[in-house]
């Protein structure tokens, strides 16, 4: 039997927050550099998609790896249990 692939699901960025724990303003800080704020840029967190001409979303799947490899990264440094 074959596999079932799950068609990509795109998710807006209210449900990027909720899953996150992030603030509009820190994803978006985390999307761009910033000499100010060299430190908030993240060049692997998930960037967002056009789904029309004033609206973004994020893909659900690359949102949930990055979460996945937060949490890797965390308890390899001795980060909270």
């Amino acid at each position: 039997m074959a596999a079932q692939h799950a068609a990509p699901k795109i998710i807006r960025r209210k449900e990027v927050e909720a899953r996150t724990g992030l603030s509009r303003s820190s994803i978006y800080a985390k999307l761009r550099r910033n000499k100010k704020r060299p430190g908030d840029f993240d060049p692997t967190f998930p960037r967002p998609v056009s789904i029309g001409s004033k609206a973004v979303g994020w893909v659900d799947s690359e949102v949930s790896s990055w979460i996945e490899a937060r949490i890797k990264t965390a308890r390899k440094e001795g980060g909270a249990p």
